[in-house]
């Protein structure tokens, strides 16, 4: 099996793709596996580390405020075409995977105008414009949401197979108790993991360092909280400026590359609602408090987190609550009743599709 995968830079889109990638090394240990993306995406270090080759095009997503720079975006994507062209007749895959964003939409056109199978993935509720505009080159259209099929115009080629997620997790939660260890988590304390992305959130780390502050050191919890690295030093001043100097009842961390092993310590995670974030909820069956970013297209992070809150599995806060002390507020609400934490996360492992990766495969070694 030759398999090219296209991927725009977040996590949420490469590890996803990454998932499938590895199913398909599982089934065929001899397959090869070529990961298309851009220079100067992140992305490009995460595939190094997992040891798939690449290849690079020039491409950008367009601009909707700044209308002139697309006249670069445009020249960039007409040279990409004949960069793609060369990728896929060189490798000659079996089958052409996107999985969403703006460098899977021009390889999924080349890849379908030049006969080769295409598979597309969305990983949101509601698709970007990317996967929209590409609907017409994929043959089969996977997506993580039943709520999605109504958005695509072709409900034939769509198959709900949720979003695939990294082996990583479920071997993380077989080793709970050492992890929470490991963090520093006190025995029979409730655990809340907070953090706002890869990059960090200004917003969620004021909320998380009140919710710090707010829970005052009881022994009962303990909070974990993920800054991201251009944002660690500020939270950092803020912690030893208040209430919460001592340090006690909490851990500050920048990034972690094993989020994995957090997710399994905790009990409560207050996060953003980023699609592969909920999916990874979902999977390892944890209450949480999304906080949805206002700042992306469409809304489409509102609608994820609305997938889990109305199934009971989660409380939905927007931003602007954040402030009027509602995050600490929740958290103490369920601090105060495991029984509830336990009845979302239940519910949490109800909306989860752990064979997600399986399905997709399935597919891709029909024919």
């Amino acid at each position: 099996m030759r398999a090219l995968i296209a991927s725009s830079s977040t996590g949420g889109h490469i590890y996803p793709a990454l998932a499938v990638a590895d199913e398909i090394k599982n089934r065929d240990p001899g397959a090869e596996m070529l990961f298309v993306g851009t220079k100067w995406e992140i992305s490009k270090d995460i595939v190094k580390a997992s040891g798939y080759r690449q290849a690079f095009i020039e491409a950008d997503g367009i601009d909707r405020k700044n209308l002139i720079k697309n006249i670069k975006v445009f020249a960039g994507l007409l040279k990409s075409s004949g960069d793609i062209k060369k990728i896929l007749d060189e490798f000659s895959p079996d089958v052409v995977i996107g999985s969403g964003g703006y460098v899977s939409g021009p390889v999924m056109r080349v890849a379908k105008r030049k006969g080769y199978r295409t598979i597309l993935m969305e990983q949101n509720v509601m698709p970007g414009l990317a996967n929209k505009i590409a609907e017409k080159y994929a043959d089969h259209i996977f997506v993580a949401f039943d709520e999605t099929v109504k958005y695509f115009k072709d409900p034939e080629k769509v198959v709900v197979s949720g979003n695939p997620v990294r082996a990583a997790f479920p071997e993380a939660a077989k080793k709970r108790d050492g992890l929470r260890e490991k963090y520093g988590v006190p025995k029979g304390a409730l655990c809340v993991l907070a953090f706002g992305g890869s990059q960090g959130s200004a917003a969620m780390n004021d909320a998380g360092v009140s919710l710090i502050e707010g829970m005052g050191g009881l022994e009962s919890s303990y909070v974990i909280l993920i800054t991201g690295r251009q944002l660690y030093e500020a939270a950092k001043a803020s912690l030893a400026a208040g209430p919460a100097a001592d340090g006690r009842g909490y851990a500050v961390i920048d990034y972690s590359d094993s989020i994995y092993e957090l997710f399994a310590a905790a009990d409560v995670i207050v996060s953003r609602a980023g699609a592969l974030t909920v999916t990874e909820i979902a999977f390892c069956g944890k209450a949480s408090i999304l906080v949805p970013s206002p700042n992306v297209t469409n809304n489409h992070q509102y609608y994820n987190a609305k997938v889990l809150a109305d199934a009971g599995a989660a409380v939905l806060l927007q931003e602007e609550e954040l402030g009027r002390g509602r995050l600490l507020e929740t958290v103490l609400e369920l601090e105060a009743d495991r029984s509830k934490i336990e009845e979302m996360s239940r519910k949490a492992a109800g909306k989860a599709k752990p064979d997600a990766a399986l399905v997709i495969a399935d597919e891709i070694f029909r024919n």
